[in-house]
């Protein structure tokens, strides 16, 4: 939720200052940020925005990642923000792991946190469940080596495995066009070994790894599973949530996507047909509904959909 210190508590970990440069207050995309950790592990953190506009970019950093770290503020209790964040969780079949932040404030109690939790089905560990929690203070960088055990010790539950040597899989986290580089994308690795030169396809875009960057912006060479690196070389936008596939050379990467676009063609067809009929029918029974077209020109493609998600609530009998 807004204000609840999701940013702060990786700024604290990452030992770099975000929320100094963000409007607002408000993390604008999704930042993938990797933490090199002492016993030689690294682990990746993506921070999503709290926003309620940004619904669907949180519910696509839920199926990008292995388990999600929920934070409550202890003076704040669970918000509707919180509640979707448990559902998307549930939905992409993800552990979750409990912060109970600003545990500094006076007078904050954690169980009001505990018990609300229950109503959603979330049930901590202090209550007999299998929900890890741990109470911080982002600002007095209390507990968060503890948090960070608490995220290492899920890890080991869940076992996960990866392997190195095969054609790579990621997922695009966000996408935008970028003066003298044109359209990039951040992507995170989910397994392979992604390389420069690496032919690939990505939904209805293909293209060829120009380049490799990582968070820093330093270029590499490769990437590795659960890195997150931006990518360079694609023919068009992808969009943020398709997953990109290394193919073996240029004519499968290129046939593979003639393919989905002709699909993609087929789909919005069908759409039109049946929304200019939908509209029809609704413009017979409103009278004449007047419309106003709007463009909206955006920096990335998360910020674009809570946007254009935020206008379409606008309007009211007569104009939409």
């Amino acid at each position: 939720h807004v204000d609840h210190g999701k940013t702060s508590l990786l700024d604290y970990i990452r030992k770099t200052n975000v929320v100094g440069g963000e409007s607002g207050g408000i993390t604008q995309h999704i930042g993938a940020h990797k933490l090199q950790l002492t016993n030689g592990n690294s682990v990746t953190f993506l921070d999503s925005p709290g926003h309620e506009a940004f619904t669907a970019m949180r519910a696509r950093g839920a199926k990008v990642t292995d388990m999600v770290v929920i934070v409550v503020a202890a003076n704040d209790g669970v918000m509707p923000q919180t509640v979707e964040a448990i559902d998307h969780a549930k939905a992409a079949k993800v552990p979750i792991v409990l912060a109970i932040n600003k545990m500094d404030l006076p007078d904050v109690d954690p169980s009001i946190v505990r018990n609300d939790l229950l109503t959603h089905e979330v049930v901590v560990e202090s209550y007999s469940g299998d929900v890890l929690e741990t109470e911080i203070s982002a600002i007095k960088k209390t507990n968060l080596e503890k948090l960070l055990d608490n995220i290492l010790l899920q890890v080991e539950i869940l076992d996960l495995n990866v392997e190195h040597n095969k054609l790579a899989e990621a997922i695009v986290v966000e996408s935008k066009i970028e003066t003298g580089k044109g359209p990039v994308a951040t992507v995170i690795v989910k397994n392979g070994t992604f390389k420069e030169g690496d032919h690939f396809t990505c939904g209805s875009s293909y293209g060829r790894v120009r380049a490799l960057l990582d968070e820093n912006g330093s270029r590499i060479k490769s990437a590795s599973p659960g890195m997150p690196i931006e990518v360079l070389g694609f023919d068009s936008v992808p969009q943020a949530g398709d997953t990109v596939y290394v193919m073996p050379n240029e004519d499968i990467a290129k046939d593979i996507t003639e393919k989905v676009k002709e699909q993609k063609k087929l789909e919005n067809t069908e759409a039109v047909k049946k929304s200019s009929l939908e509209e029809m029918m609704a413009n017979v029974s409103k009278g004449d509904m007047k419309k106003l077209p709007i463009i909206v020109k955006a920096d990335v493609q998360g910020s674009l959909e809570a946007i254009v998600s935020s206008l379409e609530k606008v309007g009211n009998e007569e104009v939409k």
